[in-house]
């Protein structure tokens, strides 16, 4: 009596495409089983070795027009079994209609839901103007530096010719839907820390470690207030303070030897309302005054801002906050917290929403037993079906006449 929908969901599920060893190749063949059963055209582009993205292509009645580009990743974060109700990768559905699995909200479920609505909108007999395409990507947990951000320079991105793009979002404990128009700037600081060693019975003067004491206070004053900020003003979200956590410590050689140098690695996430020039400012700032010896080097530094219009007046937001009004959707416009394949489509000028339509759902990303209740994926494949109607019939825009 199960919905084939869910079905087909839990399928996809059990899966397994873990890091640090997915299996993409069972995903790309599964999926693009699901594309030629829907007469979907399929493309496969390799942007790296054992790195797919798969394409999936329903084609416009004017092709001539710019696309829709619906984006799902097919990778998923580790899991800590122990902490499991349910072995993570069985998609076990219990009493109330819940599915355990990783992937389940992030995001298999999305993938599974754009291709169950265009199941529905073909068996109705729809065809619109816009092509929709539908990318499958891997990576995404790890950066997206083997999927999305070597896709959107490649010829075959381009020659999808877009014009909107949908990708993943949030779940929300409320009634109201989360609706992501922009994302934080991810930078991954490294703070190196250079002094004079010696034996560690002695006071050794001009430390690395003491230096490296200073860059931290430095870098937790600041996180506390971002974080007391964000307390302090109801109207805030996570989305529009600046984020930051010490993640990693290295130094030392030896219990009695003081080092001649210790590192500590940072992960900070940006709104896009902060300049990001002034912040690097600070952070320089922060270094000189640990002392002599301390540098800062980034591994990872996005400096992208653009974020996607949410007036009226633009064509792609009317018909998407359009179909929320007629659907009675409650949503709210939020900066993404973290980092999604998105900012690498928004950053080639394309604009994107990252929406997962999963309400009345406790946010279970990356989390211990992480669920989707089987009633919210399917009202999602509704809520996508008359997104996609909308979107795909976008009347031609004054650069596509």
């Amino acid at each position: 009596s199960e919905d084939p929908s869910v079905t087909l969901f839990r399928e996809y599920l059990k899966i397994d495409t873990v890091h640090p060893k997915p299996d993409y190749d069972a995903a790309v063949q599964f999926l693009e089983r699901v594309g030629t059963d829907l007469g979907l055209a399929c493309q496969k582009v390799e942007v790296c070795q054992g790195c797919v993205v798969l394409v999936l292509t329903w084609q416009g009645t004017n092709p001539r027009l710019r696309s829709i580009l619906l984006n799902s990743h097919t990778d998923v974060v580790p899991v800590f079994e122990e902490h499991w109700t349910y072995p993570p990768f069985e998609a076990v559905k219990d009493s109330q209609g819940n599915i355990y699995a990783r992937g389940a909200q992030d995001m298999k479920c999305v993938s599974i839901q754009y291709l169950e609505a265009i199941r529905r909108l073909k068996a109705e007999g729809k065809c619109f103007p816009r092509t929709i395409h539908l990318t499958f990507v891997p990576d995404e947990e790890m950066g997206g530096h083997k999927g999305m951000e070597l896709f959107v320079q490649r010829p075959e991105f381009r020659a999808l010719n877009v014009g909107f793009a949908l990708d993943e979002g949030l779940a929300s404990p409320s009634d109201t839907f989360s609706v992501f128009y922009g994302e934080k700037s991810p930078w991954w600081v490294k703070v190196k820390c250079m002094g004079s060693p010696g034996h560690g019975s002695r006071f050794i003067s001009n430390t690395a470690a003491e230096k490296l004491h200073k860059v931290i206070n430095s870098f937790l004053t600041f996180r506390e207030s971002e974080k007391q900020r964000l307390k302090s003003d109801s109207s805030l979200t996570l989305g529009d303070v600046t984020s930051l956590n010490m993640t990693m410590l290295e130094g030392g050689v030896s219990f009695n030897v003081v080092p001649s140098e210790m590192a500590a690695g940072f992960d900070i996430r940006i709104p896009p309302t902060v300049d990001l020039k002034a912040f690097e400012d600070q952070v320089a700032t922060w270094c000189r005054g640990a002392g002599d010896g301390v540098t800062y080097e980034f591994i990872q530094k996005c400096m992208d801002q653009h974020v996607t219009c949410t007036e009226e007046s633009d064509p792609w937001w009317k018909a998407f906050s359009g179909v929320c009004r007629d659907m009675k959707l409650q949503i709210k416009l939020e900066i993404f917290p973290a980092a999604t394949d998105s900012r690498y489509i928004r950053a080639v000028r394309h604009p994107a929403i990252g929406f997962s339509p999963m309400n009345r759902t406790p946010v279970l990303l990356h989390d211990h037993n992480e669920f989707l209740n089987e009633q919210v994926f399917l009202r999602g494949i509704d809520i996508y079906a008359h997104l996609l109607s909308a979107l795909a019939s976008v009347p031609p825009l004054p650069a596509e006449a």
